[in-house]
């Protein structure tokens, strides 16, 4: 469940700024990433807590069959946001408009309002299966916005861009994450999709304070949050594996999200150790609690 407000969670209410609900009517609550292995227990019954799932584009488009029959029933009953996994905004191969084609009618076909991505590259003439950093530069930010306008042209909408965890610095940096991040989403116009604990295993990777670096995101840019587990190698080594359950101080600095920039729509994501859907039922739950106790405060994104 949701921990308490920690010594790290903001008091003061989040800012004025454009509301969620208003860029995905369609788009509120907590969420939880559609898996095949849960559809049996979903077809059972939803948890009451879960307003929307997740799922990544890869893995159902062209998909026919009985599990292309499931996804239609969940998509006709609930939203889904659509997260990519390859597009490799930062790489230097050419994007891949027919896969961005395919995700265009995959997203009309099942009605989903929200497509995101993560800000990193992940290949280079055939996929790394890893999420690597950008260089923090002037010429990167003009590289990978003018990749991400292309994209949202292509998609007919806007695209949030997540913040990615990493275990090496990228080898060129001229501003820090923060910086590199803001200047992306001023020079793409897109959205931010903020995840939660990928800013704190950085935060441990690298030193640096968490909750300064969520006072530098934009509060009017954010459309959406992620929330996973992880696992610790060592005291300042974190792997962000999406195995486990999430552990307090990331649900201190959920706290702190909300606080700071309102209580936008939040997917709790479990990709690896997949338990039984009765034991993620809790921690949505705990996301929607949070919000609930956010809203109850006025800390609503106005």
């Amino acid at each position: 469940m949701a921990a308490p407000l920690g010594p790290n969670c903001i008091s003061e209410p989040a800012p004025a700024s454009a509301s969620s609900a208003r860029r995905n009517p369609a788009l509120a609550g907590a969420g939880l990433g559609f898996r095949r292995e849960l559809i049996p227990a979903l077809k059972d019954g939803v948890p009451p807590a879960i307003d929307f799932f997740e799922l990544a584009p890869e893995n159902w488009l062209d998909m026919g069959g009985r599990f292309a029959r499931d996804l239609r029933m969940f998509t006709e009953r609930y939203p889904f946001v659509c997260h990519g996994l390859s597009l490799s905004l930062g790489g230097m191969t050419p994007l891949d408009t027919v896969l961005i084609g395919k995700i265009r009618a995959f997203m009309a076909e099942h009605r989903m309002p929200l497509y995101t991505e993560h800000l990193a590259y992940c290949s280079d003439h055939g996929h790394l299966y890893d999420l690597l950093p950008i260089p923090a530069t002037e010429e990167a930010v003009k590289y990978v916005a003018a990749r991400i306008r292309q994209t949202q042209d292509l998609l007919g909408q806007r695209i949030g861009i997540e913040n990615a965890s990493y275990y090496v610095a990228a080898p060129i940096n001229e501003m820090d994450e923060p910086t590199f991040i803001n200047a992306v989403l001023e020079e793409a116009d897109c959205w931010l999709h903020l995840d939660v604990n990928n800013i704190y295993v950085n935060s441990v990777n690298f030193g640096f304070d968490p909750v300064d670096y969520l006072r530098r995101m934009p509060t009017e840019r954010i459309v959406y949050l992620h929330m996973a587990g992880h696992y610790r190698m060592r005291e300042d080594l974190i792997i962000d594996t999406h195995g486990a359950e999430v552990i307090d101080p990331v649900w201190q600095l959920l706290d702190t999200t909300y606080a700071l920039h309102g209580t936008h729509p939040t997917c709790l994501e479990r990709d690896f150790n997949i338990p039984p859907l009765a034991d993620l039922a809790p921690e949505v739950a705990a996301i929607a609690h949070a919000q609930a106790r956010h809203r109850e405060l006025g800390r609503v994104a106005a």
